[in-house]
């Protein structure tokens, strides 16, 4: 797994560092083709922190670098301060799928429509204008094949729920209001897992 700093404005940059990560079959990292899962992905986010010499780290994930960052503050908790939560889900059986609707959009058989209705439900209309691309959210366009189905299946099979109530760092669950990829309703479940104050 390979590392780079994101920028950000100078307001931000001077209170803190930031670390953003490749995730095995990404960027610049390793592309095996084996089976990939959020709890993987969270023990190669600790495998990095090592190197770099950091303890204990906030964590920002969204929405699957959510479900990460889930996996890594339930089973690593000593190594993270301070989680948020965006537009995520806990997964498995207690998780609010997308409708039906969304689902058939995705699934379209043309890989050019299956990327507009995505991107359709990633922006509005008003933000296409004055911002017209390239959308850096779709993401890595050098990404293999068989990595994209191996990343999609670790998104499919995440499953939180037992591990949630293990996180102890102060969390804040973020979520908007019109959100049709992940359905708004996962935060509360999310927010109501997670102990308000474990200690």
């Amino acid at each position: 797994m390979t590392t780079g700093r994101t920028r950000y404005p100078p307001p931000f940059h001077s209170a803190r560092s930031t670390l953003t990560l490749d995730y095995r079959g990404t960027g610049d990292s390793d592309k095996p083709d084996a089976r990939y899962s959020t709890e993987l992905f969270a023990q190669d986010v600790i495998a990095v922190l090592d190197e770099l010499g950091i303890d204990r780290a906030d964590v920002y994930g969204t929405p699957v670098g959510g479900r990460v960052a889930q996996q890594l503050a339930a089973r690593h908790p000593h190594r993270v301060g301070a989680l948020v939560l965006g537009c995520t889900s806990p997964g498995g059986p207690h998780s609010v799928e997308r409708g039906k609707d969304v689902r058939r959009a995705l699934a379209q058989p043309q890989p050019e429509a299956a990327r507009q209705a995505l991107l359709e439900l990633m922006y509005t209309p008003r933000w296409f204008v004055s911002h017209p691309g390239p959308q850096h959210t779709l993401g890595d366009p050098r990404m293999p094949a068989h990595t994209r189905r191996r990343h999609l299946a670790a998104g499919n099979q995440h499953d939180a729920w037992d591990p949630l109530p293990d996180i102890s760092a102060p969390t804040l669950v973020v979520h908007g209001s019109d959100d049709l990829l992940n359905p708004t309703a996962n935060a509360p479940l999310l927010a109501e897992r997670i102990p308000d104050d474990p200690y």
